[in-house]
């Protein structure tokens, strides 16, 4: 993916923001921190991928804008794209692909926005997380490797690799394994569990036959004690009837009775209430005359509450009159109290305006000072227009030489170390040389002794295989003798049959096939002892051939070391071949630099515009500390201004009080007047009148209305009575009818009782003659009842017997079918366990990191030789030797997975922390970059655009120039590279530089080439 074009619309820290990538190869995105420099990389990946550092996704919008526009335009395998995304805040978004044609874009956009991100990311066959761990190296990463442990690097290098879906899959299976495992476990549990329960069918079927005969005979029985109770109980039923007839005659004897004496009851009170009645009509007369006058006092009543409510209504109209007028002489105060106020207030105000009227002499003196201040001051603006540029311009040749030197001081220093390091080898390679032919003849010598070993190793596969052969052999012989032995011992029965046709044999034919067996017997019998022999002799040679593997394994352990010593033997050779020429060179340029440093002869053209600008500064004779002054100077007077502006200011307040006092006096004058006619002559106050006169025309007295109201209540009884006397005179003619009917009924109920007592004596002489059967009945119920309980336990017992059967029929097919199961879990849990095998760290995964790491030690090395010179080598190492124990030396040596990372140089193997900073970060920038690119290439996409921010800021500036120098040696390796920085000196080594500024319109771009 080669970058052409980004276009930004409220991304971010951005508002509007075009960047051309065509013609860019090497450059540097540089700006302060937080200008917005990582978002021009977030828009790239949040076009394509819809991936950015935003927490939510309406958080790549630009702060008070409502969307979010992105267009990227990039070049892939020779084809242009152009990507379009937008976002609305709160809303929907869109995503567009298109493809550059003759005639223009073409769309390639599918029908939802899920399907198109899949069609993109087909065509640049990278995804998002490939994308940032190859073509973006971020900070931090770099010396990831390096920094861990060994044994924490396969887990890193997985990472990456994304092998954690084999890890998953391992869990998976593992799951299912234990699933399968306790499900075959628990299928065990429950056939052997059932095959104990069917072991007991036959003793519950001899039991179900006992319990069958026992119901019998208890059914018989209770049959014959069922027909005795019937007879006795309709003995019983026969005397139950006659005892209920009797009981319901004593009940009637006593309904009679009871009525009896109800009636005599009712019949007193009703006399009573009779003679009541007659006392209450005698006295008609006087409570006649009595109604009369509470009637007359009544009337009276009426008539003076209509005086009252009248006198009442008047009262209350008054009252509300009276608070209107009393409302509106207190607002009028009110009014009267605020323009008070308002003069007092205005006396205060006179007398601070005078106050500062008094000091107009004072700031006009001072205004003339602050304006001889202001000319002087205006004077050396000027001039610091004019010698502003300069002092920038001096700065800038001041650092452009202080930067030169510094290059030339670090490639001397460089320089210095580096024929130091050659005279070194130079010294070494004697040594060298006769070290590699010692290597190398070793090497010879376990190289003999590994295909000895295979060849042990062969013969003793031989070995095995032949005795598994041996094995089986064995068994097969065993077989046979156990088949011919049941043969003769079957023949050994005076009527034996013919074990092949089955036909009885006579004594001829017996003698043959006994002869015949005992034969056959007998040879493999001996086949068997034969068989025996060799497989002890088999067993006697493996010992052998293991003793002398594990003798060979113990000598053949240095082999792996002497392999990696001869490496790095050979390379430090390799690297002293042209030593002596490198040498001249190296002492010539260190002459050359130290001449230009003594002398100062480098940026001559620099030096002179710096002399330049000297001259004209003196010249110009401008001095910051005179323009200080000057600025105070302005400062100290600019009080001035500020009073004057108040005397303005209490000028205009004192011509507003003059104009305003004479206002507010006229207005308390008005408002006086005002409450004078309020209290005397207005409408309310002539209401107020008008309505006292009605009052005095009412005439009502309370005392006379109070007089009436007693006298009512007290007449109000000759009310009550008056009812009371018309309620007896309706009652008395029905109340003396119901005395003469409670006789007549007295007299019928006395003749009942007599005839209920008749019937009472006639049942009793019946009941004699029946005799009382209960207890018996009670005796054979209970025996029936016992009985019943008896059987009722048999048939319980009888039917959990049944019941029993038919569950160990069922559990006979559960038993046969959890077989099956049983086997079926067996088979899926060896499948599963091999699976999480397969898919763990030892299996798929250390298999894919064994094949990827030969690539990544070629493709570390080709790069790490491009930046050393051919310096410093890498080897990856993913097993060594464990340690040696007590029974080392009768025990195969035991290798341990790790995956060191061995690094040499021309002075041989050492530790990567014995390495300087400069060789260090090539390292680490080395295998970062491999892996970048073995990523890319796993992806199935080149890798042609790079984008490196690994902290230049922790470098000094011998760092960055080793760190430019690296750029620029891979830089024909990609199509495009940026690199992402805020220190100054490293972007200035960049001809190509996308400077990011932050203005208050959003961050701005700036392309300087």
């Amino acid at each position: 993916m080669i970058p052409l074009q980004l276009s930004l619309t409220n991304f971010l820290s951005y508002r509007q923001a075009t960047l051309d990538f065509r013609g860019l190869h090497t450059a540097c995105i540089c700006g302060a921190n937080g200008a917005g420099k990582s978002s021009l990389l977030e828009a790239i990946t949040w076009a394509i991928w819809g991936e950015s550092r935003a927490a939510t996704e309406d958080d790549v919008i630009h702060a008070g804008a409502d969307e979010v526009h992105v267009i990227f335009v990039f070049e892939h395998q020779e084809v242009v794209y152009r990507v379009l995304r937008s976002r609305r805040r709160g809303g929907g978004a869109t995503l567009e692909f298109q493809v550059q044609t003759p005639t223009g874009y073409r769309a390639l956009t599918e029908r939802g926005m899920r399907s198109t991100q899949q069609l993109i990311s087909q065509h640049l066959r990278l995804d998002y997380d490939t994308f940032i761990n190859s073509a973006y190296l971020r900070q931090g990463r770099a010396d990831e490797f390096m920094l861990r442990k060994p044994t924490e690097r396969k887990q890193i290098l997985a990472d990456l690799l994304k092998l954690s879906q084999y890890e998953e899959l391992a869990e998976k299976a593992k799951d299912l394994s234990r699933q399968f495992k306790g499900q075959a476990d628990q299928i065990q549990q429950d056939l052997d569990r059932i095959k104990i329960q069917l072991q007991q069918r036959d003793a519950i079927a001899q039991e179900q036959a006992t319990v069958e005969a026992q119901v019998n005979t208890l059914q018989q029985a209770q049959a014959a004690d069922n027909h005795e109770l019937q007879r006795l109980q309709a003995l019983q039923h026969q005397r139950q009837t006659w005892e209920q007839q009797l009981t319901w005659q004593q009940q009637q004897y006593q309904n009679l009775r009871g009525d009896i004496e109800r009636l005599q009851q009712d019949l007193a009170s009703s006399q009573q209430q009779q003679q009541e009645l007659e006392n209450l009509l005698s006295q008609e007369a006087e409570i006649t005359a009595g109604y009369a006058h509470f009637q007359n006092l009544q009337s009276q009543e009426e008539a003076l509450a209509g005086k009252f409510q009248a006198h009442q209504k008047a009262v209350e109209q008054k009252r509300k009159l009276q608070e209107q007028q009393t409302g509106v002489i207190n607002e009028l105060n009110l009014q009267l109290r605020q323009i008070q106020t308002q003069l007092q207030e205005l006396d205060k105000q006179e007398q601070q305006n005078q106050q500062i009227l008094n000091q107009t002499g004072e700031v006009e003196a001072a205004l003339a000072k602050l304006q001889q201040a202001r000319i002087r001051l205006n004077q050396l603006d000027e001039l610091q227009l004019q010698v502003s540029p300069l002092l920038q311009r001096r700065q800038q040749l001041q650092n452009q030489i202080d930067r030169t030197h510094a290059k030339l001081s670090a490639k001397l220093e460089e320089i210095s170390a580096s024929a130091y390091q050659l005279q070194a080898q130079q010294q070494r390679q004697p040594k060298l040389q006769q070290a590699v032919m010692e290597v190398a003849t070793q090497i010879d010598q376990l190289e003999k002794k590994r295909v000895y070993q295979q060849r042990v190793q062969e013969k003793g596969l031989e070995r095995r295989s032949f005795m598994e052969r041996l094995q089986e052999n064995q068994r097969v012989c065993e077989q046979k003798l156990g088949e011919l032995q049941q043969k003769i011992d079957m023949l050994q029965n005076p009527d034996a049959i013919c074990p092949l046709c089955d036909r009885p044999l006579d004594e001829h034919h017996w003698n043959r096939v006994v002869h015949k067996t005992q034969n056959e017997h007998q040879e493999i019998q001996q086949e068997f002892w034969v068989i025996r022999e060799q497989l002890a002799v088999c067993e006697r040679e493996i010992q052998v051939l293991r003793g002398e593997y594990r003798q060979l394994s113990q000598e053949l352990a240095p082999y792996e070391n002497l392999r990696e010593q001869r490496g790095e033997l050979q390379a430090q050779l390799q690297a002293t071949g042209d030593v002596q020429q490198r040498l001249q060179q190296m002492r010539a340029e260190v002459e050359q630099l130290e001449r230009s440093l003594a002398t100062g002869n480098y940026a001559t053209e620099v030096q002179q515009e710096l002399r330049q600008l000297e001259q004209e500064l003196q010249n110009l004779s401008y001095d910051e500390k005179n323009h200080a002054l000057a600025r105070n100077e302005v400062e100290r007077w600019r009080w001035a201004e500020i009073k004057q502006d108040r005397i303005k200011e209490a000028q205009r307040r004192q011509t507003q009080i003059t104009a305003r006092r004479p206002e507010l006096h006229a207005e308390i004058t008005e408002i006086q007047s005002k409450i004078e006619q309020e209290q005397i002559d207005s409408e309310l106050s002539h209401q107020i009148a008008a309505i006292n006169q009605k009052i005095a025309e009412i005439a009502y007295k309370e005392s006379d209305y109070n007089s009436l109201r007693t006298a009512v209540r007290q007449a109000r009884s000759w009310e009550m009575r008056y009812q009371q006397l018309a309620a007896a005179q309706q009652q008395y003619p029905q109340i003396r009818q119901r005395c003469q009917e409670l006789a007549g009924v007295w007299e019928v109920r006395s003749q009942d009782v007599e005839t209920a007592n008749l019937q009472i004596n006639n049942i009793v002489q019946q009941l004699q003659q029946i005799p009382n059967t209960i207890n018996e009945i009670q005796t054979l119920e209970q025996q029936m009842q016992w009985r019943k309980l008896q059987l009722e336990e048999q048939l319980r017992q009888l039917g959990s017997l049944q019941q029993q059967l038919q569950h160990l029929e069922a559990l006979n097919q559960q038993y046969q079918t959890q077989t099956s199961q049983l086997q079926q879990a067996k088979r899926q849990y060896k499948v599963h366990s091999s699976l999480a095998e397969a898919f763990g760290k030892k299996g798929i995964q250390a298999y894919m990191i064994e094949n990827i790491l030969p690539q990544l030690e070629a493709e570390t090395n080709s790069l790490l030789a491009r930046l050393t010179g051919n310096q410093l080598h890498v080897q990856f190492v993913t097993q060594r030797a464990g340690k040696s124990g007590r029974t080392s030396s009768k025990k195969d040596v035991k290798m341990i997975d790790t995956l060191d990372i061995l690094i040499a140089d021309a002075r041989g193997t050492r530790a990567y922390e014995t390495y300087s900073g400069g060789e260090a970060f090539r390292i680490n920038f080395s295998i970062r970059l491999a892996l970048a690119r073995l990523l890319a290439q796993r992806a199935g996409t080149a890798l042609q655009m790079l984008i490196v921010d690994e902290g230049f800021g922790t470098q000094d500036q011998e760092g960055c120039d080793r760190l430019i120098a690296a750029i620029n040696a891979i830089a024909n390796d990609f199509a495009c590279i940026l690199t992402v920085t805020h220190m100054p000196y490293f972007k200035e080594a960049f001809q190509a530089r996308i400077e990011v500024n932050k203005t208050p319109n959003g961050s701005q771009l700036r392309l300087s080439m």
